[in-house]
């Protein structure tokens, strides 16, 4: 990648070089020897660090958890300075959330415009007759990605006994690639299938009942929640789940911190399809906003030098 990024900048001059997600903000220094016009526009998808400090804190509660704790101490205290140093590097600075925007100027001090994450709308807009999975719970991400693994072990550990001592025919799929090694008991248990990789998530999202999203652990705003609510899906949320979009409990999806109420919320909603119903089309209409139609556009303005 890096040769191949050289001969790229060697060879054409770019009016704009767009760095997408601290990943790839390495390639910063080479940018700016390589192509010293260019504008350099650094899209951060993560306020990284406040993710690692959100997963200090959530593993420290646990004594078992306290290696992985200890990481995220030191990856906090690395990342608060590369993060700094990147934005203060880059010309112009996209969050995806006003959350992730104001710690990002907090941290460097920096301007930060905000253009959310977006997708193609219509994509899950699945017709009923592809419909081949029927599960009452699902839940879809890159299964190594700490924030989901945590988000899953909780469910399971806190929520998901609530729920099957009550409704004890409740299923549950946790849908994407790589299963941690912690997920992985979870495939012995009564009503849960972990699928690991699948070629689209779409048929799933469109033979739930209610998509969940119990997460105490992340930044940015997750595409999951757009595409569930693109698919018309029913939703249950924490609060950080649903972090950066303007949405309202009991409008475009239900909101439940606390394992009781979480379990409380997903059993109301399993035995009122009418209430799921109303739930996904205003969820649906919620997400239209979302369509990369409409929010790519936002960033022509930022490509202008000033």
């Amino acid at each position: 990648f890096g040769r191949k990024l050289g001969r790229l900048l060697r060879s054409f001059q770019y009016d704009v070089v767009q760095i997408e997600g601290i990943e790839l903000a390495h390639v910063m220094p080479e940018v700016r020897l390589l192509s010293p016009d260019s504008l350099v526009l650094f899209d951060d998808h993560n306020a990284e660090t406040a993710l690692q400090r959100r997963a200090f804190r959530a593993d420290l509660r646990h004594p078992r958890r306290w290696p992985a704790a200890l990481y995220s101490l030191i990856q906090t205290r690395r990342l608060a300075n590369y993060e700094r140093l990147i934005c203060q590097a880059a010309d112009r600075v996209v969050a995806v959330s006003e959350p992730d925007a104001a710690f990002l100027n907090q941290v460097a001090g920096v301007q930060v415009t905000v253009i959310p994450n977006c997708i193609d709308v219509t994509a899950y807009q699945v017709a009923s007759s592809q419909r081949p999975w029927d599960y009452d719970l699902v839940f879809t991400g890159k299964m190594d990605y700490r924030p989901n693994v945590d988000a899953m072990v909780w469910f399971v550990q806190a929520i998901w006994p609530l729920i099957r001592s009550r409704r004890p025919q409740t299923t549950l799929a946790i849908v994407g690639k790589n299963p941690h090694e912690r997920l992985v008991p979870l495939r012995r248990l009564p009503g849960i299938t972990v699928t690991g990789w699948v070629e689209q998530v779409q048929p799933y999202l469109a033979g739930a009942h209610l998509f969940i999203m119990p997460f105490r652990v992340g930044s940015g705003t997750r595409l999951k929640l757009i595409e569930a609510m693109a698919a018309g899906v029913a939703i249950v949320s924490t609060s950080q789940g649903a972090e950066g979009f303007p949405v309202q409990d009991d409008v475009e999806l239900r909101l439940a911190d606390d394992p009781a109420a979480f379990a409380d919320v997903v059993i109301r909603l399993l035995n009122q399809p009418g209430e799921r119903q109303r739930l996904g089309r205003s969820a649906a209409a919620f997400a239209r906003q979302y369509d990369w139609r409409e929010v790519i556009p936002r960033f022509l303005p930022l490509y202008e030098k000033e």
